[in-house]
């Protein structure tokens, strides 16, 4: 009867863990979301990520950013966990829940601490980059549009990634090998790229398909030309390592603002009446706050004002641009004898 009884109750902290990775997965980044690396990366794969992005985001070189620390906190517990072989595997059929279970149940602890795994890395701290020696295949370069409302608040895209992967076959290698990259919108906010292998001999190489969903993050204030990195996600190299996928922000058009480096400009068409007289008017943001545009002044066709503090954040910072405001009148198509008169009345 006791046995029995364990035995359900392991099922179910079984498939509660189950149902927390899934969540886990839906809810937030994963820790290769986090190197940005492919699941199946290579411990090799996962380390020389988490140099390039350590290096990047490190506290000495981000003084006074908590969204840069916070990002390296992220980085280095990612790290930790995916170069320890039985917290991956924890970590790959559990999530975090398992993580914690593990370690309450007698597993290893927290680990190093962020300053310890970064210089047992870099060797004491120091930070400088190393030239690569392996040969390295072609980058892959995607234009990725956003939209304002992600580079306002910051957001996240899927995009489906379809690429060749070399596998060994038999015979003797003549290789002259290449890929042509194809993209196209699937639907909104979701994009697929197709790789055609275009090949003329290669008797020991094979290419094999494979695809998957990546997360692209769009941080506020990201800049057009700005490029998100998946590092070894780029084209294969025979006899060398796969070159980087990049994706360059470019801004998407909106039907309401323009983007201008970190200032915003719209416009805003007011009745000829409440050009003379003034009026009060708010108009909705790009995260739904109300800006407050109301006047007591006369305001002139084509007139631009400007509120300061309103306009897009500026990248890695608490700051803001400004928004600028052009005020179309709108001028009646007739007028009346009777309205005429009163009109010369009161402006002569």
């Amino acid at each position: 009867m006791a046995s029995r009884k364990t035995s359900s109750l392991s099922l179910f902290f079984f498939l509660s863990l189950l149902a927390f990775n899934a969540f886990s997965v839906l809810a937030g980044k994963s820790y290769y979301d986090v190197l940005q690396v492919a699941k199946g990366a290579s411990e090799e794969q996962i380390k020389r990520a988490y140099r390039k992005l350590a290096l990047k985001y490190h506290p000495d070189k981000n003084q006074g950013n908590e969204e840069a620390n916070k990002r390296f906190a992220e980085i280095n517990n990612a790290y930790e966990v995916l170069t320890d072989r039985e917290k991956r595997s924890i970590y790959d059929r559990y999530g975090e829940e398992g993580l914690k279970q593990h370690a309450s149940s007698g597993g290893r602890g927290a680990g190093m601490n962020i300053q310890d795994i970064f210089n047992n890395f870099f060797g004491g701290g120091q930070a400088e980059e190393e030239e690569e020696r392996i040969p390295k295949g072609d980058d892959v370069v995607v234009e990725l549009h956003a939209t304002l409302e992600d580079l306002y608040m910051g957001g996240s895209l899927k995009v489906w990634r379809e690429k060749n992967v070399l596998k060994p076959a038999p015979g003797k290698r003549r290789c002259n090998c290449r890929n042509e990259v194809h993209h196209r919108q699937i639907a909104p906010g979701m994009f697929q790229q197709m790789t055609e292998e275009v090949c003329e001999q290669c008797p020991n190489v094979k290419y094999v398909r494979e695809g998957y969903f990546i997360t692209v993050d769009i941080e506020k204030g990201m800049q057009d030309g700005q490029e998100v990195m998946f590092y070894e996600d780029g084209e294969p190299k025979i006899d060398g390592e796969a070159g980087d996928l990049k994706f360059k922000i470019q801004t998407a058009p909106h039907d309401r603002f323009r983007r201008d480096g970190n200032d915003l400009h719209t416009t805003v068409t007011i009745s000829l009446v409440q050009a003379l007289v003034g009026f009060e008017k708010t108009i909705k943001h790009l995260d739904e706050h109300l800006v407050d545009i109301s006047s007591k002044k006369i305001t002139v066709p084509k007139e631009v004002r400007k509120f300061k503090g309103e306009g897009m954040p500026l990248y890695s910072s608490m700051k803001k641009g400004d928004l600028y405001i052009t005020f179309e009148v709108l001028f009646p198509t007739s007028l009346t004898e009777d309205q005429k008169t009163k009109i010369k009345a009161i402006l002569t």
